[in-house]
């Protein structure tokens, strides 16, 4: 959806009477039903005096198409300006201009596309502003069937207006080049570069036949991403599903097919525990649907699993449009009805009611925004790891919202244990032992798991360190019981977790994957980096939330640090109502220990900060033992 489009001797003129900024608020109003707040407001008619001074030049064409808020389509994001025309061979382009308040930033270490700097009234990490425009093209170039059958050529580049460049600026940092050098960033003082830039793309006029096109374009994934996304999985042992996994996926298949065909909505519901192979049937689809034509993305709440699922199929391929298939649960608040073919939810008992970045959007439940903007929904679920106080995320729930939507469900269930050496014992036995729920599992026997306790977190952190030489895929996970100080996030230096002599930082904020990087076995990974992740060994360290006292695994969520976001809410509701609180914090907690416990696929070391806890632990071993002896 185009919110403003003009010629270009429109929009100057509209900026010369000053109306351009009314203009665009009206537009949208009209077409999008919102309306615009002041800073939205003033930051229009701030960037567009400059769009003038950039477009005012003869040799740009008085009948060039202009569009302002380009929604893309099945999308939230806006390409804020395009100028549309034809070049000196007749074929049609589009030049997409990403615009920029900024005048400072700074760089983050390790990553190919993420800068730092102040928006949203605090120092943020964001995309690069290269890339966001690049990644706007791409989307545009692998979803949009007339770009692909009229090939429309597609320029992207930023203009960051307010921005003084300097020597050596970290804009132009080297490790940007990938987007940079095709997707330019113009700053202060380069309104002449950006203008030779729309020359070459717009040497002839359209009369916004090109922006008519685009905005008419049925939606279809582009030859290029299908081949590209089938030649990242092909080959991927990381990718490779077995026994009922299969099952499921064929399944559901068929049914996002038969959405398409009898145009009629649907939403599954595939239950599973830790290790049963969710997010491999996942991705998976992903691949396969987006293969059969289908508008398709991948969603989960935490960004961890997104970032570690993209790089694994990526490898080495710096630039894919791929990176679009994969989006947040907040992603849906604005789209349509039936927008996208299929949306893939993983983890979804992370779902939130509102997140922290929507909650003066109007968003209402990201459960029913995800199935009102799909023909076909599909949501991987696991009750038992909602670990936070605004997990909202439950099959009774999703059951509500598709009634609501008026979907045909279907519910599936994922039994087959493939993490924890396959061993549904070992999951059984974990419950048993944090008191979750009862079982027959009161030992380990017959279980091939390497299971131990660690007398100090020294001893863990070696066994650890000896694990990860052979495959890069053990780490060390702690409950949420030491603060994360925003002020030495990237400080390895740091040891955020000290218990006597031994320390050790929180995962760093420095752009990585904790998953994959080289460094992160010398960091310590929480609840929220590791969720939806697999290792082939973990050592946790269960802190002070969790004690054995009187014969009875306890919670204290007094213990867990102050920066922990995941219980905020929970002091005012345990001064309303003590019972629910403290019910809501030992399933939190709990849960939290079970999700850390069962990562590891070959092994699982733990050490406890409560002496009470640990004894308890080596009794629960000990019985083991002494059933092993007796066999």
């Amino acid at each position: 959806m185009i919110i403003y489009n003009g010629l270009k001797c429109e929009f100057l003129h509209s900026v010369e009477n000053d109306t351009i900024a009314r203009e665009i608020e009206e537009d949208i109003l009209e077409k999008m039903g919102k309306h615009t707040g002041e800073s939205e407001f003033n930051s229009w008619n701030n960037s567009m005096q400059y769009m003038y001074k950039v477009m005012n030049d003869a040799e740009i064409p008085d009948d060039a198409g202009v569009a302002i808020e380009y929604n893309v389509p099945q999308t939230a994001k806006r390409v804020d300006f395009i100028v549309s025309g034809y070049d000196k061979d007749n074929r049609p382009g589009m030049v997409i201009i990403e615009l920029k308040q900024w005048s400072k930033l700074a760089k983050v270490e390790h990553s190919d596309s993420l800068v730092e700097t102040y928006t949203g009234h605090a120092i943020r990490k964001v995309v690069h502003p290269s890339y966001q425009a690049w990644s706007y093209a791409q989307l545009i170039s692998d979803y949009n069937a007339a770009v692909q059958d009229e090939h429309v050529n597609l320029v992207s580049c930023a203009y960051l207006h307010n921005y003084i460049r300097t020597d050596n600026d970290p804009l132009d940092d080297l490790q940007y080049e990938d987007y940079t050098s095709v997707s330019p960033a113009f700053t202060q003082g380069q309104v002449n570069k950006l203008r030779n830039l729309i020359k070459k793309s717009v040497c002839k006029g359209d009369n916004k036949k090109v922006l008519y096109l685009v905005e008419h374009g049925a939606i279809r994934p582009s030859k290029s991403l299908q081949n590209s996304i089938a030649s990242m999985i092909a080959g991927n042992r990381e990718f490779v599903m077995i026994d009922e996994q299969r099952v499921v996926y064929e399944e559901v298949l068929k049914l996002a097919e038969q959405c398409q065909k009898d145009q009629k909505k649907r939403t599954i519901i595939c239950q599973g525990g830790p290790g049963t192979g969710k997010s491999v049937i996942a991705v998976q689809l992903l691949a396969e649907l987006t293969q059969r034509g289908q508008f398709v993305q991948y969603v989960s709440k935490n960004m961890a699993p997104r970032q570690v699922y993209l790089q694994k199929l990526k490898g080495a391929v710096k630039k894919s449009g791929v990176e679009n298939m994969f989006k947040g649960s907040a992603s849906y608040v604005h789209v349509g009805n039936n927008q996208i073919h299929t949306l893939i939810c993983d983890e979804a008992h992370r779902l939130e009611e509102r997140s922290q970045y929507t909650k003066k959007t109007g968003n209402e439940n990201q459960i029913k925004e995800i199935i009102h903007a799909a023909a076909c929904s599909v949501f991987f679920i696991d009750e038992s790891q909602r670990v936070t106080m605004s997990d909202i995320g439950s099959v009774n729930e999703i059951r509500k919202w598709a009634k609501h939507e008026g979907t045909e469900l279907i519910e599936m269930e994922l039994v087959s244990q493939f993490r924890c050496n396959g061993s549904n014992g070992y999951l059984a036995w974990v419950d048993n032992l944090l008191e979750i729920r009862e079982t027959a599992n009161y030992d380990l026997n017959g279980i091939d798991y390497d299971f131990r306790l660690c007398d100090s977190p020294a001893e863990l952190y070696q066994l650890i360190l000896e694990k990860n030489c052979k495959a890069n895929k053990a780490r060390i996970l702690a409950g949420y019981c030491w603060n994360w100080p925003k002020e030495t996030r990237k400080d390895s230096t740091y040891h955020d977790i000290q218990i006597g002599d031994f320390g050790i930082s929180w995962n760093l904020d420095d752009g990585q994957a904790f998953a994959l990087s080289d460094t992160s076995v010398n960091e310590a990974g929480c609840i929220h980096t590791t969720q939806g992740l697999e290792f082939d060994y973990v050592g946790v360290i269960i802190g002070d939330d969790l004690r054995y006292e009187n014969g009875h695994v306890l919670t204290d969520f007094t213990q867990r640090a102050s920066t922990d976001q995941s219980i905020k809410g929970l002091k005012s509701l345990y001064k309303k109502s003590p019972e629910v609180a403290l019910k809501r914090a030992d399933e939190i907690i709990k849960n939290t220990y079970r999700t850390l416990m069962t990562r590891g696929m070959k092994g699982c070391y733990v050490y406890c900060t409560d002496s009470g806890m640990r004894n308890y632990l080596k009794k629960m071993l000990t019985v083991t033992e002494k059933r092993d002896i007796n066999l």
